[in-house]
């Protein structure tokens, strides 16, 4: 199933399939959100945003704007 990064629930897990490159951060690039790479949300802010998510082994906080451009294949066995 592919969703938007935006639409996780905490603990689910999900593989990044495509990104837009010109419209997310160099840093976010550089840490690893980059298509093939696992990721996982972890928490979420108390007023919805940020993001918080491990994405290879680094801890990163998106924020929602720039999850919504992130398309995942999502684990079915989500919380």
């Amino acid at each position: 199933m592919k969703i938007s990064l935006s639409n996780f629930k905490i603990g689910q897990k999900g593989i990044i399939s495509d990104i837009n490159v010109d419209e997310i951060p160099l840093k976010l690039l550089e840490m690893g959100c980059l298509p093939g790479n696992l990721v996982e949300l972890v928490q979420i802010a108390p007023f919805g945003d940020p993001l918080y998510f491990i994405i290879n082994d680094s801890h990163v906080a998106i924020r929602v704007e720039t999850a919504e451009k992130i398309s995942i294949f999502a684990e079915n066995n989500s919380y």
